[in-house]
């Protein structure tokens, strides 16, 4: 079996987990099931978890992406915590807001800014 590679690269600041993104396409089943398998593993990590999600790298998102990234917001809420995205392209914004999942998601421009608040 093939070993799976890291999709993201984490790094915490306090009680913030700081999660980048590695892949710039999330469009395959594959990619999106390891992503959101290593996310939701954080989160099973801390009663409370703290998370921003750094979309630095990423340029193309799919609809199934879209999909886990709700998944993971419910989780983390279902334990009081707190996700922000940020760094998101201007074109997968778009996205986010004809969907109206920017008005579910807390999203930052920048990582500085999403962390404002958090620590």
């Amino acid at each position: 079996m093939l070993e799976s590679k890291p999709r993201i690269q984490l790094t915490r600041q306090g009680d913030v987990m700081v999660v980048e993104l590695v892949d710039r396409k999330i469009l395959d089943e594959v990619t999106i099931l390891e992503i959101g398998d290593q996310l939701n593993a954080l989160v099973g990590e801390t009663d409370t978890p703290c998370m921003v999600l750094d979309f630095i790298n990423v340029a193309h998102l799919s609809s199934s992406a879209l999909g886990m990234l709700i998944t993971l917001h419910k989780r983390v809420r279902e334990k009081n915590g707190q996700l922000r995205l940020c760094n998101i392209q201007p074109t997968i914004h778009e996205i986010f807001v004809i969907t109206r999942l920017s008005e579910i998601f807390d999203i930052a421009e920048s990582r500085t800014a999403a962390l404002v608040g958090l620590i």
